[in-house]
């Protein structure tokens, strides 16, 4: 009981056994055994009664794990069941392809000592207490769950997306040529819509005659209208009074304005202020308020913040942080980990919000800041997110001179961009080698289609690759720092062939590897990958690239030579180096 209630309160599951377990249990226990799980096998059980007992459990296809529990009694020893179960487990490891895991728990000092040691010299975890067994089980579920999740390959992007860097990097030049660290609220919101996060159409208005036309054309459209302060100055407008809503007429607005710039200029006399900024009225009943935010962390480089915004957003203190640079996936988890993530799947009448709308808001929030390394802070507060979508009322973007100051550099290595490229082949047309992604896990199948036994054979020195999805996660899913990867993709989007190597914790030197479709050798595709592959090598600082070749594997051998590769046999190994 105490391990059942231990299970359910670190949210495991108990497995329900089948019909056919509970009748083979029928056959070996007494009449008032559990009939569930946990199964009471009942105290005067003798070790045979354990053997038998777990030895149907492991066979039960649903089983995941196994917990045993002994409780030190006159009847039987606890050692002597100790050692019964030893043997089940041994039979099991030796005939069964399934592994499944044997917890134990033997409870008392002196009687369990004994167990304990032959459990311990037998390879098979022993706990003293149920709550500890159930803590060791647990771990690992939770191993287990994270590699699966490094396994998943999501897309980078949210798909039909794209991002245009070229405004980011003239809004940010023209702003350093001018001296300037803080950006406009225009501008901010300017840089955030190249990177496809949707955002309130602003204005910016100097003067009255320009706060008097802009209103009425944007009321005519909208029905109402958000008046802001604007001042490089000011960082809450609204601690000053320097923001007014639902402004209906353009006379209103006019005269808000007069009283406003001059509450904000006699409580803030030294801020300089520019006019105003004047956007459309967003009402949605439903909507939540959202921030989301960047800062640069002395150790860890950029960091995006997501949370529940608007003016309590430092009173409220629900924030959680990551690392860059983020996909689909990690900006998921980086939502759940907030309180207000339990109100964003919708309540009551409220509906859940657009999940994926604020997930991909993050994502070209990560991408825009990886991409221009001269921003320093960003906040945007708030964002409004509903089952409609979201879109951005406010931002505050400041930046800095990366000549002068360079920012500390990302924690994750992001994707090499600059390393793709167009290239022609005499034969296959154009081509695009770029660094391998996550996603292109799908091009393997029909890559692999292309790839005759032999060429299987020489290239992984077995007669067989198995293109399971971990083993193919585990090619394309690499941390492009001491690992790379480059793949030729056809303009049908097909992958022709993949280069790659794998460098040494002190990144001296590295081991590379090539495989190209068996259709397409003796077409100098392999060695334009290897010529990408080096010039990466030569551009990150590598010093030399080393690689096992069977000896009769005389194309790549050839190749070799001809990229001046130095060659040596081993007499006694049927590999060249």
């Amino acid at each position: 009981v105490l391990a059942a209630d231990g299970m359910g309160d670190a949210n495991g599951h108990l497995v329900t056994l089948s019909d056919a377990t509970r009748s083979a249990l029928d056959a070996v226990l007494p009449a008032n055994w559990s009939h569930a799980n946990p199964v009471d096998i009942i105290g005067d059980a003798p070790p045979d009664r354990f053997a038998a007992t777990l030895d149907i459990l492991l066979a039960d296809r649903d089983t995941q794990a196994v917990l045993v529990m002994n409780c030190p009694t006159a009847l039987a020893s606890s050692t002597a069941v100790a050692e019964r179960v030893i043997e089940v487990v041994k039979t099991h490891r030796a005939l069964s392809a399934r592994s499944v895991p044997v917890l134990t728990n033997w409870l008392g000092e002196g009687a369990a000592e004994e167990g304990r040691r032959l459990f311990a010299a037998n390879a098979i975890p022993s706990f003293e207490t149920p709550a500890s067994a159930v803590r060791g089980f647990m771990q690992l579920v939770a191993y287990n769950r994270a590699q699966e999740e490094l396994m998943r390959t999501p897309p980078a992007m949210p798909a039909g997306i794209t991002y245009d860097a070229e405004p980011v990097r003239a809004i940010v030049a023209k702003a350093l040529a001018e001296g300037r660290e803080m950006l406009g609220e225009v501008e901010s919101k300017r840089m955030l819509a190249a990177y496809a996060i949707p955002v309130v159409e602003t204005v910016v208005v100097r003067d009255d005659e320009e706060v008097e036309r802009e209103a009425a054309r944007l009321i005519a459209a909208h029905g109402s209208v958000a008046l802001k302060i604007l001042s490089e100055d000011i960082s809450h407008k609204s601690d000053v009074g320097g923001v007014r809503l639902n402004l209906a007429t353009s006379r209103e607005a006019l005269a808000v304005a007069r009283e406003m710039r001059e509450r904000v200029g006699r409580l803030l006399p030294g801020a300089h202020i520019e006019g105003f900024t004047l956007s459309p009225m967003i009402v949605r009943r439903n909507a939540h308020e959202l921030i989301l935010g960047m800062t640069v962390d002395a150790t860890f480089g950029p960091m995006l913040m997501f949370g529940a915004g608007g003016t309590a957003a430092d009173v409220m203190h629900d924030i959680a942080l990551a690392l860059l640079p983020l996909d689909m996936k990690l900006a998921a988890d980086l939502v759940a980990e907030t309180r207000i993530a339990r109100l964003l799947r919708g309540y009551r009448d409220r509906p859940p919000a657009d999940l994926e709308a604020i997930a991909a808001a993050l994502v070209g929030l990560s991408a825009m800041v990886v991409a221009h390394p001269e921003i320093r802070e960003l906040d945007i507060n708030p964002l409004l997110a509903d089952d409609k979508g979201v879109i951005a009322l406010d931002a505050r973007v400041r930046i800095a001179d990366e000549t002068k100051s360079p920012r500390v550099a990302l924690a994750i290595r992001p994707y090499p961009v600059e390393w793709e490229r167009k290239l022609h082949h005499d034969t296959l047309g154009s081509l695009v080698v770029r660094p391998i992604r996550p996603e292109d896990e799908r091009l393997y199948e029909t890559f692999a289609r292309h790839l005759k036994p032999d060429d299987i054979r020489l290239r992984f020195f077995a007669p067989k690759a198995s293109l399971s999805h971990r083993f193919v996660a585990r090619l394309t899913q690499i941390d492009y720092a001491r690992e790379i990867a480059f793949v030729a993709i056809a303009p049908n989007g097909e992958l022709l062939g993949v280069s790659r190597f794998a460098a040494d914790p002190d990144f001296e030197t590295a081991e590379y590897a090539v495989l190209v479709r068996s259709d397409l050798k003796g077409k100098g595709l392999g060695g334009l990958l290897m010529h990408q592959l080096l010039d990466y090598a030569k551009a990150n600082g590598l010093k030399r690239i080393v690689g096992s070749v069977l000896a009769e594997n005389t194309t790549m051998l050839a190749m070799c030579r001809q990229l001046g590769f130095s060659i040596s046999a081993d007499p006694e190994d049927l590999t060249v180096r």
